[in-house]
């Protein structure tokens, strides 16, 4: 069965693509400008509402139709399928951890509305927090954003942008099925009246456990994977009291249970809310501030004594406030800063107590045009951080924009910075077996130097981009290798690297065309080069970025009559060998050559639209049928094909 789902669909697109139905007709409506969000208004790249082609730093956009057409579960689950150079893989007790184009998670900042998240598991945040229903854009800035986010924007920012209520009212109910009985059920209501708005968002999700080696003397880092079930409940309040002033309240409810064990299951529990004032005081002057909250915890339910056990809890409190005044039409002046509470409970603590740091911040930014075709930007940020070596930072950027007819050159530099986190300072835990992990009191911030260019090029229904950047890292943190400590014990202990430097390419290209008869097709490939160069100095040898990474999207549409349309889809991740060495994390702890072969998965879908409010989504994933010989904890964790079936009903357009 699965077969002939997978050979049907690649015979649909090749149905599609026949010289019949192949003459390419252009116009303005059809423009690929329009499907490249060229238009659209972003804020993360300069903390100010710009038009993405007027940004001076390159920036990705995932809009709300790339989320509806992909599918998605959480936010893994998209990045994957949108971003060459992503990677997500498995470390203790199969924390997920993220790797973009040589940086890993820590060093990757995740915003929701521009929000920090509380809660990192092994460095990175909960990923499947971030639930698909509600977003409306996501933004993502590759390279150092220091200057205006602070530490851990060493590698980029990725800014999900939630949806608010725009209708009277909608209300959207969707669900997915797939194997090991994943189930995925969710839906969105939204009201909206006069100056009032309100959109709540509840999912649940639940997987069951699979096994992926059956054979216990093979080289597998791991042979089962976990399931378990989730519920995330999200509101966001709107209100008007006065067209220059806009209120938003929110509040959210994160709920996970992984069962690892037949007696013991994780659970993480995620508690948080915010409220924003935005004051557009005249037509030159805006003040925007913030409060939030984030409370993310971890606990074990012991079900032969029926007990739950809290022992990790990350508790976040925030304020912030930012103001922009524009000059000479266009020129913009921001200002602002930040203060956090950080508290940290964990029994990865030595002497099992909390930790609390307390971090704030100032930066200033000024947006500069000089006439029509050129914009400056620069940016400086001073951090202050009560617990850690090196308590003051000071970083900042520079960038240019060129714009002529169909291009648009930019180049830039930006400074960055991570400081070490309190767990990396303070943690005393078993690991694996005999290994545990120690922190390092003396452990000093990374501090980075990035250099970026970047060409863009469009024409009637094209879109082309090449950028290249270069990052020099001083003080890399990362984990030792075992050693032996003074009772006899092993452990692995963190420390700072002298020096890291990664390089990056990216390609882009994009198009779009209305074909005779009625039918459209997009097109997407895009292709990231990433070279490491990592002095490791004592340091565990670890799994670097896959040099190659290449990803490829084409969406072939239809609407047959007025009430029936179809759009079917291929998408494709493409990723090349790498090798590397490690540590075998058993006596005598002697170091091993992996070589982790490439791979391909490739994914066909059908959507098929009815009337203004039903999608229903056939899907086959891993078309190609596609398993590791050996599961390394950065190998994709399939079996092979994967069904998916989902349907999506807007009850309001019905």
């Amino acid at each position: 069965m699965k077969r002939f789902l997978s050979t049907f669909s690649l015979l649909l697109l090749l149905w599609s693509l026949s010289p019949g139905v192949c003459r390419a007709e252009t116009s303005e409506a059809d423009s690929v400008a329009s499907d490249h969000s060229m238009w659209e208004v972003v804020v993360t790249a300069t903390r100010t509402r710009k038009l993405l082609k007027d940004t001076p730093i390159l920036t990705r956009v995932v809009n709300r139709k790339d989320i509806e057409m992909a599918d998605a579960t959480d936010l893994r689950d998209l990045l994957q399928q949108e971003l060459p150079g992503v990677e997500f893989t498995y470390s203790m007790n199969q924390k997920l951890n993220m790797n973009m184009s040589g940086f890993a998670g820590q060093s990757v900042l995740i915003l929701v509305d521009g929000e920090r998240l509380a809660g990192e598991t092994m460095e990175n945040v909960d990923f499947s927090r971030i639930d698909m229903n509600n977003v409306e854009r996501i933004e993502i800035v590759r390279g150092a954003q220091s200057a205006l986010y602070g530490a851990g924007a060493v590698g980029g920012v990725i800014n999900i942008i939630t949806r608010g209520a725009s209708r009277p009212w909608s209300l959207n109910l969707n669900g997915r099925l797939a194997d090991h009985r994943e189930q995925r059920y969710g839906g969105v209501l939204g009201l909206s009246k006069g100056r009032v708005g309100n959109m709540l968002d509840v999912q649940y999700t639940s997987v069951d456990n699979y096994t992926v080696c059956m054979d216990y003397a093979d080289e597998c880092q791991f042979r089962n994977v976990y399931g378990g079930r989730t519920w995330n409940v999200k509101d966001k309040f709107t209100y008007r009291p006065t067209d220059a002033l806009r209120l938003t309240a929110r509040a959210g409810y994160y709920f996970k249970e992984l069962t690892t064990d037949a007696d013991v299951y994780e659970r993480f529990r995620d508690f948080s809310g915010g409220l924003r004032a935005e004051w557009d005081i005249t037509g030159k002057d805006h003040l925007e501030v913030s409060m939030s909250y984030d409370q993310y915890d971890k606990s074990d339910l012991l079900r032969l004594w029926e007990r739950d056990v809290m022992d990790y809890r990350n508790l976040q409190m925030s304020v912030r406030t930012m103001y922009n005044r524009t000059f000479r039409q266009k020129d913009i002046l921001t200002v602002g800063g930040d203060y956090m509470r950080d508290y940290l409970h964990t029994y990865q603590f030595s002497d099992g107590k909390e930790r609390v740091q307390y971090t704030g911040d100032l930066f200033a930014q000024y947006d500069c045009f000089l006439g029509k075709r050129w914009e400056l930007i620069g940016a400086g940020r001073w951090d202050y951080f009560s617990d850690a070596k090196g308590a003051s930072q000071l970083t900042g950027k520079l960038a240019a924009r060129y714009t002529f007819d169909s291009f648009i050159l930019r180049a830039g530099y930006a400074g960055g910075f991570r400081a070490p986190t309190l767990k990396e300072k303070y943690s005393y835990f078993n690991m694996v077996g005999d290994i545990y992990v120690k922190g390092n009191e003396a452990l000093e911030a990374e501090r980075s130097h990035n250099f970026n260019l970047s060409a863009e090029y469009s024409w009637q229904n094209y879109n082309f981009s090449a950028s290249a950047s270069y990052n020099t890292i001083a003080n890399r943190i990362t984990s030792s290798a075992p050693r032996q400590g003074t009772m006899g014990e092993y452990y692995v202990q963190y420390i700072n690297l002298p020096r890291a430097r990664v390089l990056g390419v990216e390609l882009l290209a994009l198009g779009q065309w209305t074909l005779q008869g009625g039918h459209k097709l997009r097109a997407r490939a895009n292709y990231v080069y990433t070279r490491e160069w990592v002095s490791q100095g004592g340091a565990t040898p670890y799994c670097p970025a896959r040099p190659h990474s290449f990803n490829l999207r084409m969406d072939w549409d239809k609407q047959w009559t007025s009430f029936y349309g179809t759009t079917l889809s291929v998408l494709g991740r493409v990723l090349s060998a790498v090798d590397y060495e490690t540590i075998q994390m058993d006596y005598p702890f002697t170091p091993r050559q992996v070589h982790n072969p490439a791979y391909t998965i490739w994914k066909v879908q059908l959507q098929n639209r009815l009337g203004k409010g039903v999608r229903f989504n056939i899907a086959v994933d891993n078309v190609f049928n596609y398993s590791p010989e050996v599961y390394y904890f950065n190998s994709p964790v399939t079996l092979g094909i994967n069904l998916m079936a989902g349907i999506s009903v807007d009850v309001d357009r019905l």
